[in-house]
């Protein structure tokens, strides 16, 4: 016998999707902008080593000589972006989720179990609830990670209307470093989450669409032995 077991709200599934192209447009906005002004690289002696976006990288993408298009896009859609993190952050709190989504003191140890189990190096996977210690640990930075571009964004946008939020940045530079390397992040983090989606399977990926998961008894029984194990 199957049963349909709700899984992720419908607030839930519109932050996700809505976040999903939002973050996209951002970074790719953010890649128009930065050819603009290509400063990071790896150079000892004078001798550049290592350039993050080579010249070929800008050509295949047709990203060169759109700096004015990169910036209204990115001016545009980080309203969008900060909204919806904004709302994010309030609903979690407001209907009690944030209790699935923070890390626990076991998490940081479990999330290498839950690895480990993923690369199917290690055949059970630690008991979990709504999301694994993996999860938790990636959701949430997540959002630290969008608190950030946010403070780093405003202080590299308006630097001198905002002098005092680009102080506590560390300075114009420190921030633009900083911005550049939670975007690298965002990408990490993207490719990291399509693996895990691909190794869960597409009863999980359907849930996130649809909102709820079919299961069968002998699932039931083991989410309800694992509840059992935890509440004792």
């Amino acid at each position: 016998m199957k049963k349909i077991v709700e899984k992720h709200s419908l607030a839930m599934r519109w932050f996700h999707w809505i976040n999903f192209p939002v973050l996209f447009l951002m970074t790719w906005s953010g890649m128009l902008i930065y050819w603009g002004n290509d400063v990071y690289k790896i150079v000892i002696g004078g001798k550049v080593l290592f350039n993050f976006f080579p010249e070929g990288f800008y050509r295949f993408f047709n990203i060169s000589h759109r700096l004015s298009e990169g910036m209204a896009l990115h001016f545009l859609f980080m309203w969008f972006f900060f909204a919806n993190g904004v709302l994010y952050v309030l609903y979690t709190i407001i209907s009690g989720e944030w209790r699935e989504l923070v890390p626990q003191k076991k998490s940081f140890k479990e999330a290498w179990l839950v690895v480990l189990h993923d690369l199917h190096i290690r055949k059970t996977a630690p008991p979990q609830n709504k999301y694994n210690a993996a999860q938790r640990i990636a959701y949430t930075s997540i959002i630290v990670m969008g608190f950030g571009s946010i403070i780093t964004g405003l202080a590299i946008y308006k630097p001198v209307q905002l002098n005092w939020l680009c102080f506590i940045c560390g300075g114009y530079h420190f921030a633009r470093i900083i911005h550049f390397a939670l975007t690298l992040g965002y990408v990490f983090f993207f490719l990291i989450h399509i693996f895990q989606v691909i190794m869960a399977g597409w009863k999980n990926f359907q849930s996130v669409i649809t909102g709820f998961e079919v299961i069968d008894d002998k699932t039931l029984n083991e989410l309800a032995n694992e509840e059992h194990g935890r509440a004792n």
